[in-house]
């Protein structure tokens, strides 16, 4: 308290010396101002005369005292009140200026997440196009520099692209119907033996506390039933709108991969005229930041996945391929997505082979993410879509919990691509006061000397 009350009482020594500064510019203004007039080295400023001063007469002014006057004697002025807006002072000028532009700001963002959510899906599809397109948008350009007419090498990328996408889910399905019944006996044998090792183990766990667990988890499933039940049903519309997204991204995928060029020329056209070359300057920029991300991302995940793959499968733990593929597909959520992958990989090895083994696996997975943070990211992603980590788990956090797990996976292309933009915009915007300088506008603007414009009159 002690720290905050002398911070408030230097603020208030700066604003009453700020004030205390500028009512002594304004008397300097105004002696500097009489000082003129006196001397007739220029006309004073236009300002309105109030409408009880007195009209000077015509012909010679009556002098006060002396019996004579002069005619070229300037009319008396009455004092005028300062306008209000110079008697606030500065630091307040600016926070009232920022706070109703945040305020504003706040709103617009409110009511954008309130029309994101009622169209949740159509966004996310589109989104989710976008990454897609980001990742298959290099090799249509490089079929149309071997000659393919662009609705060829548009339709072939994309019919190749899906493909290996949905041969990906089969396969990771596949392998989980494959081993589902070799999962299961091992995890019961898993589960005797960690019950065992719960026994001997110095805890002095006994048999009643274990079955008392298992009691609970079967009342516990038993009462839930229909809780079930519902998120079952909940589940199937949940399938049905994931189908639904899946085709709305295709779609945007293909038009997007064909018609790039023109959409983004429309969308250019709805921005107004001033803003139009800052944006169509930021948009390309925008675009290699999202392509960089997509390529780099797909890299460090398949690179996790092999390893990770790899240590799982020589350590004897079942369904090694299916962890594999779940690693790469998880990585696409930063951080989060290999905390989650590597965690299931620990949980399948400690069931089904030991609480040795789970070890072993949670020390490859550590391994292979530190080379990935320190080594693989810097790297191959580089620079250009650099994003501190903590607004990486920030905005993984708030995705997930707007939109869910597709929520998670565009906010940090978002974020990236958000700085690209911003950072741009604020040097574009510097460069064009260079060259062109900005107006004084608003309430924080300093008024201009009278005095410097009655001296250029005068002379």
């Amino acid at each position: 308290m002690g720290k905050v009350a002398g911070w408030l009482g230097r603020l208030g020594n700066r604003l009453n010396r700020m004030e205390a500064r500028l009512d002594a510019v304004k008397a300097d203004v105004e002696a500097r101002r009489a000082a003129a007039e006196a001397e007739g080295v220029g006309a004073p400023p236009e300002r309105p005369v109030p409408a009880t001063a007195p009209v000077p007469a015509a012909g010679p002014v009556a002098g006060h005292g002396h019996g004579h006057g002069h005619a070229d004697e300037p009319p008396p002025y009455r004092r005028v009140r300062p306008d209000p807006v110079t008697v606030v002072p500065w630091g307040m000028r600016v926070a009232a200026e920022v706070s109703w532009r945040l305020l504003l700001l706040a709103g617009m963002l409110w009511v954008l997440m309130k029309v994101i959510s009622e169209v949740q899906l159509v966004v996310l599809a589109f989104a989710a196009a976008m990454l897609v397109t980001a990742l298959l948008q290099p090799f249509v350009v490089r079929l149309r520099r071997l000659g393919l007419p662009r609705g060829l090498a548009t339709a072939f990328t994309a019919v190749l692209g899906f493909a290996i996408i949905g041969l990906v889910g089969w396969f990771v399905v596949w392998q989980v119907m494959e081993n589902l019944d070799d999962l299961s006996n091992r995890v019961k044998e898993g589960i005797n033996e960690l019950k065992q090792w719960a026994l001997d183990s110095p805890f002095h766990v006994t048999q009643q506390q274990i079955n008392d667990i298992a009691k609970n988890l079967t009342d516990t499933i038993g009462t839930n039933t229909e809780q079930i039940t519902s998120a079952g049903l909940q589940g199937v519309t949940v399938m049905v709108e994931v189908l639904t997204g899946i085709l709305l991204a295709m779609f945007s995928t293909l038009f997007l991969l064909h018609d790039g060029r023109k959409i983004w020329g429309w969308v250019l056209g709805l921005v107004p005229a001033a803003a139009r070359p800052g944006v169509a300057g930021a948009g390309p920029r925008a675009w290699r930041t999202l392509t960089a991300y997509v390529r780099g991302t797909v890299i460090v995940a398949l690179i996790d996945a092999i390893f990770i793959g790899l240590g799982i499968y020589f350590l004897k733990v079942p369904m090694a391929v299916p962890l594999a593929v779940f690693i790469f597909l998880f990585a696409f959520i930063p951080l989060v997505g290999a905390v989650v992958s590597g965690a299931l990989a620990v949980v399948v090895a400690l069931v089904t082979q030991g609480v040795w083994t789970a070890l072993m696996v949670l020390l490859v997975v550590l391994a292979v993410q530190q080379i990935e943070g320190h080594v693989l990211q810097p790297f191959i992603l580089g620079r250009a879509v650099r994003v501190h980590p903590l607004a990486v788990v920030l905005s993984v956090a708030a995705g997930g919990m707007i939109a869910g797990i597709g929520g998670a996976v565009v906010a940090v292309p978002l974020v990236a691509v958000t700085n690209t933009v911003v950072g741009y915009l604020r040097a574009y915007s510097r460069e064009t006061e260079l060259r062109i300088g900005p107006g004084p506008h608003g309430a924080t603007a300093l008024p201009t000397s009278p005095m410097e414009d009655g001296r250029g009159a005068g002379r």
